[in-house]
């Protein structure tokens, strides 16, 4: 379970530390960072699958992603008392992310390219707005050390800490484009690096299911076994379908009998193709996905992506209460409890519902942001000693 984020000079988040527990509340007014604080989830997971810099290049490049505004705050500034404008820099051009648990830490650091390189000594690179990676980190325990330290990549150079203590040079001759927990993969040698980054491919995220007239969910799909529902839901019914056979069928019709009173689910196979279908009171037929409104949908894909059957080290959902009826989000707020006693999740939301729900329960984490001075802050955090210990790797 992650214990603390930080994320550092990305958009509004200019110095950002967050506390994480079991059960993540993140909330705030518009414009204060959610979306950000999301994206840079995101961004944290793309490490461990090798697509961090296309990433950034289709957020508009380093250039656009990063923090817009002065290195420092003076006090005048912060009190008004004279304008907000820059001064020279004093420190690298830097976009950084991490988190830390019980076991181990992570943290990457993005710079500019190096000028003039590029494949041949005589001719610089096409990919000059290309951000590099300059510094990569794994630690063990919450904090970084140098007695923790058990990976350490310096640009080019990737070296290990043996069991001796010793530090061995395992790459010498890392991209500034690579990342090393997708080009070192030595069970042996660097085995957290294997671990870290199982861990984080794990990671699931879930944003703004479609359930327009169009929606793949809508429609009869092949069915396969489906532990983890997809992105887009398009295979809702044989998601629902595996819940029943090997996940816990109860739980789904509790789920289903706690959202919509006395309905039941039902999945037609009909020549490989599997349909979802809901028997709902008064009715004389079941109806199919393809008839049931907005909402009743987008909740059933909730519920298939909430009760898996392979719950992730870390679960994402970013507005889960969109198009929802306000008397549906107290079950849902039941139905993420639930959730959170197999897995860790963080919730983005601005749903009063849903917020209230969540904030009763006395294992929920509330993360509420704010802005002050276009820089996102954690609201009642601001002393010291309220803030996680957290440093980050020198260049």
């Amino acid at each position: 379970m992650l214990t603390t984020l930080a994320v550092a000079n990305y958009r509004s988040l200019r110095n950002l530390v967050v506390p994480l527990g079991r059960l993540n509340l993140i909330t705030g007014a518009n414009g204060t960072g959610k979306s950000s604080l999301y994206r840079a989830l995101q961004l944290l997971a793309t490490t461990a699958q090798g697509g961090v810099i296309p990433w950034l290049a289709n957020e508009g490049g380093l250039s656009s992603t990063l923090w817009a505004g002065p290195e420092k705050f003076s006090r005048e500034m912060v009190r008004g008392s004279a304008p907000i404008q820059g001064s020279p820099r004093m420190e690298p051009v830097s976009l950084r992310l991490g988190f830390s648990s019980d076991e181990y830490g992570y943290a990457i650091d993005f710079g500019l390219p190096t000028p003039g390189m590029g494949y041949s000594p005589r001719k610089a690179s096409m990919f000059s707005l290309d951000p590099e990676i300059k510094r990569e980190c794994i630690w063990h325990g919450p904090h970084l050390r140098p007695s923790t330290l058990l990976v350490d990549r310096n640009r080019s150079v990737v070296r290990t800490r043996r069991e001796s203590g010793e530090w061995e040079v395992v790459a010498n001759h890392l991209a500034g484009f690579e990342g090393m927990m997708t080009c070192i993969a030595d069970p042996r040698r660097t085995p957290e690096i294997l671990v870290l980054r199982d861990a984080i491919r794990g990671w699931r995220f879930y944003d703004h299911f479609r359930s327009d007239p169009l929606a793949s969910a809508r429609a009869p799909q092949v069915g396969t076994h489906t532990p983890v529902l997809s992105d887009d839901g398009h295979d809702l019914a044989a998601a629902i379908q595996t819940i029943r056979e090997i996940g816990d069928g109860a739980e789904l019709n509790s789920a289903v009998h706690d959202a919509f009173p006395r309905s039941s689910l039902e999945v037609e196979d009909i020549g490989g193709r599997f349909i979802l279908k809901m028997r709902q009171h008064g009715l004389l037929r079941p109806l199919t996905a393809g008839e049931l409104s907005d909402g009743t949908l987008r909740y059933l894909l909730w519920i298939a992506a909430l009760l898996t059957p392979r719950p992730p080290a870390l679960l994402v959902l970013n507005e889960p209460e969109t198009s929802l009826h306000p008397d549906l989000l107290p079950p849902l707020a039941r139905l993420i409890t639930q959730t959170a006693k197999r897995t860790q999740v963080a919730v983005v939301s601005h749903a009063d519902g849903l917020i209230s729900n969540l904030n009763q329960l006395k294992e929920c984490r509330s993360i509420r942001l704010e802005k002050q001075l276009s820089e996102t802050h954690l609201a009642g955090h601001d002393h010291l000693a309220e803030k996680p210990a957290w440093h980050w790797p020198a260049r």
